[in-house]
């Protein structure tokens, strides 16, 4: 076949076979995630990202290939996630910037995109890492732009681009030892090539097949290979930056009249803030990928541009220890042979600390969560498979995961009761009641009872200035949260603390539970801990370093 202008139409089909392309082989390209310090499963980050622009694109088919492009671009912003997704996303940026005024393409206009895209998405990257999908992605459109000069056939310059896609692959463990060592290609990089290949199936007229074959022996190479190398290539205490943090700004033109905003001055200065740094941005949105320390210094840097519209915090070294300790299982445990114990208990946490006192008092599948890292119905479902057990309870311990707990449960084989507990002190409150000698429904009973007679505190900083129930907000001040209820602010977090369990504290208080987050030293923790018993004589105090994001305190008050 030849083709040597491409139009809209013809690219939005393009762009919907690729996308078909890397949701059949998602799952193969899953299981070349190697790297032991997880921010997500590349397929399915890919996936998702490239679904997102394929659906902006249908919304928007048309002749003018520039306009399309650019549909794909927006979509893409707005589905990007993880590493991999926002590299691809970035990649058709550059693509659509280069095009947007075009009707259709040639040949050498075409393999001229693909290396814009290749520009955006090397700038967009603080610290470009070679025998990734920057470098597949840099090395085939290399070759389309030589290959275009003398052919006008964009099939044939697709053919040869997706050939060298594939070749640069297979190189990427020269480049990256830790693919060498487990014996794997680059994850990003296998993502592009099914994509690729999906863009040329449509140029050529045919139907991408799916090679089980492939995928199966993939798939058991990293059970047999990967598992036993790369998880423990990094110790857990060795991450330096735990937190994978995305946010998502949508610009705002009077916050902008006091920041104006410039993407090269905002990468550098969140490139203090930790590593893996990701900006891509257009003229009303920019995203932002980050491994970092303090979360909550890069939502309130990116607050002064505009407002937060998405945000996802994961703690990687909560899910570094967990794939450790899952891969010493799978390896020392037939699974065939794992009876099911009659009780399963999973419950969300936030924070590593959280995460280990949940454990530590009975909980048997901990899922990392939050406020502002709601888990998906499909992390729920697997997180009661993991739990092994024939009747499961599941603590949401927030408000806004009850629903999506609910939904596992309709969708799962095991016989599931949701507990709905709105906060940490709740869940840990339900937990602690649970009693192994009663069935479900007693217990369900028992645990929800529970709930009631513990009260919640909680201090957090504000992000922006406000007023709330006649109270005034100031930006970065602490508020004193009462059970949901804001009751107060203070300019320092000690001093919320200590105005908050003046109000929680009455004479019906026997047990106050201190959580310190993160941001608090341990010296300050201790610090609250003396007023507490220099001022409530009466009250037994526990205290534990929960290491939770965005709440510097948290209070259970039995």
């Amino acid at each position: 076949m030849v083709i040597t202008s491409l139009d809209g139409k013809r690219f939005a089909e393009m762009i919907i076979s690729g996308a078909n392309n890397l949701t059949a082989n998602a799952k193969m390209v899953d299981a070349l995630n190697v790297f032991p310090v997880p921010d997500g499963d590349t397929g399915t980050n890919m996936n998702l990202t490239m679904t997102s622009g394929a659906k902006e694109v249908q919304k928007n088919v048309q002749d003018h290939i520039g306009n399309v492009a650019s549909s794909l671009a927006k979509g893409l912003l707005m589905g990007a996630r993880g590493n991999s997704g926002v590299i691809l996303s970035q990649l058709f940026r550059g693509f659509g910037k280069y095009i947007e005024t075009k009707e259709f393409v040639t040949s050498t206009e075409f393999a001229s995109a693909l290396e814009a895209g290749v520009n955006s998405a090397y700038k967009a990257v603080m610290k470009p890492v070679e025998g990734t999908i920057l470098t597949v992605a840099k090395d085939a459109a290399k070759k389309a732009v030589q290959i275009a000069k003398k052919q006008e056939n964009i099939v044939i310059v697709m053919e040869e681009t997706v050939k060298e896609a594939k070749a640069s692959l297979s190189r990427t463990p020269d480049l990256l030892p830790v693919l060498k060592e487990v014996g794997v290609v680059d994850s990003g990089g296998q993502g592009l090539v099914c994509v690729y290949e999906g863009f040329l199936a449509e140029l050529k007229g045919e139907t991408i097949q799916t090679n089980p074959t492939i995928t199966a022996s993939m798939t058991e190479l990293v059970n047999a290979e990967h598992h036993k190398s790369v998880q423990g290539f990094m110790n857990t205490e060795d991450i330096k930056y735990g937190y994978c943090t995305e946010i998502m700004v949508k610009l705002e033109p009077k916050k902008l009249a006091k920041h104006p905003f410039s993407e090269d001055e905002f990468r550098n200065d969140l490139d203090k803030h930790g590593d893996s740094l990701l900006v891509i941005s257009d003229e009303e949105l920019v995203k932002v990928h980050i491994h970092t320390e303090k979360p909550g210094d890069v939502l309130s840097y990116g607050q002064q541009y505009g407002s937060l519209i998405k945000i996802k915090i994961e703690n990687m070294r909560e899910q570094h220890s967990s794939i450790v300790e899952q891969t010493h299982n799978t390896l020392t445990t037939d699974p065939k042979e794992k009876e099911k114990q009659e009780f399963g208990i999973v419950t969300v946490s936030m924070g590593e600390g959280i995460a280990e006192l949940f454990k530590s008092i009975g909980a048997t599948s901990v899922i990392e969560g939050g406020q502002t890292m709601n888990p998906s119905t499909e992390d729920l479902v697997k997180a009661i498979k993991e739990a092994n057990g024939k009747k499961i309870f599941v603590l949401p311990n927030n408000k806004n995961i009850i629903m999506a707990a609910e939904q596992a449960a309709d969708v799962v084989e095991e016989e599931v009761i949701v507990i709905p507990s709105k906060t940490v002190p709740q869940g840990m409150t339900a937990l602690l009641a649970f009693n192994p000698s009663l069935n479900m429904e007693d217990n369900s009973d028992l645990m929800t009872d529970a709930m009631q007679h513990v009260k919640t505190g909680q201090i957090t900083y504000a992000v922006r200035d406000t007023t709330i129930d006649g109270i005034q907000i100031n930006k970065n001040d602490f508020m004193e949260i009462a059970d949901g209820k804001i009751v107060g602010t203070n300019p320092d977090s000690f001093g919320a603390a200590k105005a908050l369990l003046q109000q929680m504290l009455d004479d019906n208080a026997e047990i106050l539970t201190v959580i310190y987050g993160e941001d608090v030293e341990e010296e300050q923790a201790n610090k609250l801990v003396e007023y507490i018993n220099e001022n409530y004589e009466d009250i037994e105090v526990e205290v534990h370093n929960g290491k939770q994001p965005i709440y510097s305190y948290i209070f259970a008050i039995e």
